[in-house]
């Protein structure tokens, strides 16, 4: 049985006698190793966090149940949020869980079809609003500062908390923090929350380091990178496309003391990446976890060295997300057949042969383990 993040890293977190130690088995996510995509990047060693993996389908469930646990915790009944996906289902499976009153605003059109079947299956209240994200997110504030509601949005710094966790597995599982961290920026609390982890571990001398914070935002959808908010941010990757960051200056603060940066990628490079994931590595993330391979692939490629550095990339939740894009950018026609094994034979036989080439191409890239390579 998984212990869940509050049981496992309770002594990391602000956890009281009265702090309700609920789980849905969240944290504990795989970290694999890069196979292709490596040595494609020229990275010495290359890692992808899973976060796909937790309850929901994404990173958010690590700060939700801190959240929603020290709102239980407070007397709290109900629990309100603004989302583009991720966080709706996140806060709809944890109010769902623990019984209590969810709401969930969404901007109206800015999400993906998968995100929102999935919150309207936990039965939350949800409301649509004409408006972007950032505009929901403000209604929502005003709301739960009138109401007995608990805003479990990143602004909530119980989230922060929680979402933290994913720096202490990352250096459990490699005994040592990475050179490089490369995430997806949208709202920020992410960027935040893992440079918050891997500060607090390395003060602890549970790390001899502390990693390079490297985020990256979509090209539409960059206020970081420009400098002010946006008003109507555009991008293919609906879980980043935020116009004015909750956590900005946090964010600032995570890439200035880690020397690291903060940049963009377009929407072509996060959907190549976003391919290149899936079928040179098997990860299916949704679009916006392409990010940050996309941000390794923009650097790797413009002179950036990595050929003796261990980089970490963050996938911050599963394609599953996101199955219309997935159709949509699927470019391999169906073959169809007779019911008859010659004929399958024969349309086969060239796939064979260059199973055989890219079985030896494997081997020679990176042998088979021993042990796990995750």
């Amino acid at each position: 049985m998984r212990e869940g993040v509050l049981k496992r890293y309770r002594d990391f977190l602000e956890i009281t006698p009265n702090t309700p130690m609920i789980s849905m088995g969240e944290g504990n996510t795989p970290l694999v190793r890069s196979r292709f995509i490596a040595n494609e990047l020229g990275c010495g060693e290359l890692y992808f966090k899973l976060e796909g993996c937790n309850p929901s389908g994404s990173f958010k469930d690590r700060g939700m149940v801190m959240a929603v646990a020290k709102a239980i915790e407070a007397g709290s009944t109900a629990i309100m949020c603004a989302s583009t996906g991720n966080t709706s289902a996140s806060a709809a499976a944890y109010g769902a869980y623990c019984g209590l009153t969810t709401i969930v605003l969404v901007p109206k059109g800015e999400i993906a079809a998968g995100k929102m079947a999935q919150a309207l299956a936990f039965r939350p209240n949800i409301m649509v609003v004409s408006g972007t994200f950032d505009q929901a997110l403000t209604m929502v504030r005003t709301f739960t500062e009138k109401y007995p509601v608990t805003l479990v949005n990143s602004l909530n710094p119980y989230r922060i908390e929680g979402q933290k966790t994913a720096a202490f597995e990352i250096v459990d599982d490699l005994g040592d923090a990475p050179d490089y961290l490369f995430i997806p920026v949208g709202n920020a609390g992410n960027i935040t929350a893992y440079w918050r982890g891997f500060c607090e571990y390395n003060s602890l001398g549970k790390s001899t380091k502390r990693p390079r914070m490297m985020g990256f935002q979509a090209e539409g959808s960059a206020p970081i990178v420009r400098g002010e908010p946006i008003a109507e941010p555009k991008t293919v990757a609906s879980a980043i496309r935020i116009g004015n960051p909750a956590s900005w200056k946090q964010a600032l603060t995570a890439r200035d003391e880690s020397d690291g940066i903060i940049d963009s990628v377009s929407d072509d490079e996060i959907l190549a990446a976003y391919k290149m994931l899936a079928s040179k590595e098997g990860i299916f993330g949704e679009p916006a976890s392409a990010a940050s391979v996309a941000g390794v692939a923009k650097l790797s490629r413009g002179g950036m060295d990595f050929s003796d550095k261990r980089v970490v990339c963050v996938i911050t939740g599963t394609g599953l997300k996101d199955p219309d894009l997935a159709s949509q950018q699927a470019d391999m026609p169906l073959q169809e057949l007779p019911l008859d094994l010659g004929a399958m034979e024969k349309a086969l036989e060239e796939v064979v042969k260059e199973s055989l080439s890219l079985r030896a191409k494997a081997i020679e890239v990176i042998p088979w383990y021993p042990e796990p390579i995750c």
